[in-house]
């Protein structure tokens, strides 16, 4: 399925059920948030959209504890879960999306190697968080990222 069917079936459900979204992304760099706000009409439905590419960003604007950051890393399970909490709940939107990775050429390890991006939703209901690991070009990274996703969000939608 394409992004702009993905778009579509999420833009769709969101404006049916008025329900909103915010955005916290990291190594995508706003490009959920831009390719969410090329929809027509969606000033009724996304909320806001954070770009924290450092973990002063994540901890000044979404409160994840620097002790979080210095434990776990900004590309982690539990970061991720932060960021999506946190925005839902400073937007007070229905649903919170994070994306947190390594979309390189530099800055892998071997336990989180370049490609490892990890994804939070949050709903009211709960927060859940996926690690997927992408292949290619920094630019085909972030592309991968956001198309998962914006999958994710969909099958998350309720």
């Amino acid at each position: 399925m394409q992004n702009t069917d993905i778009l579509q079936l999420v833009t769709e459900h969101l404006q049916q059920h008025h329900q909103t979204i915010a955005t916290a992304e990291s190594c995508t760099g706003g490009l959920l948030s831009a390719l969410l706000t090329d929809m027509s009409g969606s000033s009724a439905w996304f909320r806001y959209g954070w770009v924290t590419y450092s973990n002063e960003a994540k901890n000044t604007c979404l409160h994840v504890p620097l002790s979080c950051l210095s434990k776990y890393g900004a590309v982690s399970d539990e970061v991720v879960k932060i960021m999506a909490d946190n925005a839902r709940e400073i937007a007070n939107a229905d649903y919170g999306i994070s994306i947190s990775g390594i979309a390189g050429p530099t800055g892998g390890s071997d336990a989180k190697p370049v490609g490892t991006v990890y994804f939070g939703i949050s709903t009211s209901q709960h927060t859940l968080s996926v690690r997927e690991n992408f292949s290619g070009s920094r630019n085909e990274i972030r592309q991968s990222a956001v198309q998962f996703a914006l999958h994710l969000l969909q099958q998350n939608l309720h």
